[in-house]
């Protein structure tokens, strides 16, 4: 399984799968994570070998 996750934290109120790809919803509609099953499978390489994406950003102060 490949998870890309956008909010981190943040409780997922409803998921929806097509094709074996799940996206997690808030409760609010915003996109939490996107699940991508079997991601060996439906690629060429290994997920594993793939750069991480992940950008932190940080609060800042008012």
């Amino acid at each position: 399984m490949l998870n890309i996750e956008f909010i981190s934290e943040e409780p997922i109120a409803e998921s929806v799968e097509l094709d074996g790809v799940i996206i997690d919803y808030s409760k609010d509609r915003r996109i939490v994570a996107i699940e991508i099953l079997d991601a060996g499978k439906r690629t060429t390489k290994d997920p594993l070998d793939l750069i991480n994406l992940l950008i932190v950003k940080e609060k800042v102060a008012a």
